[in-house]
């Protein structure tokens, strides 16, 4: 059973700092890209970071790129989203995904978390 845990969400100040993690399992994690979408209220869905699977090659969004971070560990199943210098605007639930390529197309994507809420706060 393919499971997609999130954790690390939370209520932060404007220029604060958040860690992400999401924990798979049920599948073989190190051979699948892993992405990081989040929807704000009324939004559509939207791409934020992706990591090949050897963790090689990172793709992000302009609106997060300088600020955000993503990694990976493959002994742990795990994928992180380092997120500093937040904004209002980042204010959203956020879900981890996981793909057989690396793509900023969640239509693309296989597996879903059920999302962690980050709040970001003035």
């Amino acid at each position: 059973q393919v499971q997609l845990v999130e954790s690390g969400g939370g209520l932060v100040q404007a220029g604060g700092s958040l860690r992400l993690s999401c924990a798979a399992s049920g599948f073989t994690f190190r051979t699948y890209t892993m992405g990081w979408f989040r929807q704000a209220p009324g939004k559509e869905r939207e791409f934020v970071a992706a990591v090949s699977w050897t963790g090689g090659r990172t793709l992000y969004a302009d609106s997060v790129k300088g600020r955000f971070s993503i990694s990976r560990d493959n002994a742990k199943n795990t994928v992180y989203l380092q997120m500093n210098s937040l904004k209002l605007e980042d204010t959203a639930v956020y879900y981890c995904a996981a793909d057989r390529a690396i793509s900023l197309r969640k239509e693309m994507y296989d597996y879903w978390g059920l999302g962690t809420q980050v709040t970001v706060s003035s």
